[in-house]
C-alpha cells in the first residue's frame, strides 16, 4: 500500500499530461507514491496518452480510470479518491495550472497537524486566470466564507492533501469539492492551508466554466449550509473491551 495517492482529474487534457506527469514523478521522487488520473469522458487522445505512459512505466504506481462520460469534476475527484490505496490522497488540476511542487509540502504538513487534522488546503497567490473568472471566485469565495464561516480564503484551489477515512465518511453532491473546508468541520476535525502560486495553463482551454460553479453554487452553498446546521455535535465513540 503506498503511503500517499495522488488524484489528478482532467477532461481533454491529453496535451498538458506528459509534462504534467514528469512533474509529479520529480516531485515525488523518493517518496512511496500512487498516481491516479481520472479522465472524465474526454474526447481528445487522453486515453492514449495514459495507456501509453502506464505501459512504459510498468510498475502499477501510475493508474487511469475513465468515465464513460463526463460527470464534473467533483464526480472525478470521488471516482480518485474512492479507489486511492493510500491513507493519505493529495489532490491537483489536470490543466497544469497547479505546481506539483506543493504535492509532498501538503502531505508532509498533514502529517505534521497530527490525526485531529483531516484537511490541507492549498491558497492559490498570483492568480492566472482570465479577470471574470478571478472576480467571479472572489465573489464566490467571500460569500461562502460569510456564510459556512470555514475560515478558508480559496476554497477552489485543486491542490489539498486529506486523510482518505475522513474523505470516505463525507456526503457527496456535484460540486462537493469546492466545500471541502466546510464538510471536513462538520465531520469535527480540523483543516489547516499552505499558500501556493498558480500557474498559467500551457495547453487547451478550461474545461469546467464559471456558470458550472455560478448558479448552481448557490443551491450548494445553501445545501451544505443546512448539512452544517443538522450536525451541531460530532460525538467520539469509544468500543468497551470484551
Amino acid at each position: 500500500m503506498p503511503a500517499i495517492s495522488i488524484v489528478i482529474p482532467c477532461r481533454n487534457e491529453g496535451a498538458n499530461l506528459p509534462g504534467l506527469l514528469d512533474e509529479v514523478a520529480a516531485a515525488m521522487a523518493g517518496r512511496d507514491h500512487e498516481v491516479l488520473v481520472v479522465d472524465d469522458g474526454s474526447s481528445d487522445d487522453t486515453q492514449a496518452v495514459m495507456g501509453a505512459r502506464i505501459a512504459a512505466a510498468g510498475d502499477g504506481r501510475l493508474r487511469c480510470l475513465t468515465h464513460d462520460r463526463s460527470a464534473g469534476q467533483s464526480a472525478a475527484i470521488r471516482t480518485g479518491m474512492l479507489a486511492a490505496r493510500s491513507p493519505i490522497v493529495v489532490t491537483m488540476d489536470g490543466d497544469g495550472q497547479n505546481d506539483p511542487a506543493y504535492l509532498p509540502r501538503l502531505a508532509d504538513a498533514l502529517e505534521a497537524a497530527g490525526p485531529g487534522t483531516a484537511l490541507v488546503a492549498g491558497q492559490r497567490l498570483k492568480r492566472t486566470d482570465t479577470p471574470l473568472k478571478r472576480l467571479s471566485s472572489r465573489f464566490a469565495n467571500g460569500l461562502r466564507q460569510a456564510i459556512l464561516k470555514d475560515d478558508t480564503r480559496d476554497s477552489g484551489c485543486g491542490l489539498k492533501a486529506v486523510r482518505t477515512e475522513v474523505f470516505r465518511r463525507l456526503p457527496f453532491f456535484d460540486g462537493w469539492h469546492r466545500y471541502l473546508p466546510a464538510l471536513v468541520l462538520r465531520e469535527g476535525h480540523a483543516i489547516a492551508h499552505l499558500d501556493v502560486v498558480d500557474r498559467a495553463r500551457r495547453h487547451g482551454r478550461s474545461n469546467y466554466g464559471i456558470v458550472d460553479r455560478g448558479l448552481r453554487g448557490i443551491l450548494d452553498l445553501y445545501g451544505v449550509w443546512w448539512l452544517r446546521r443538522r450536525c451541531r455535535r460530532v460525538p467520539t465513540a469509544t468500543e468497551l473491551a470484551p
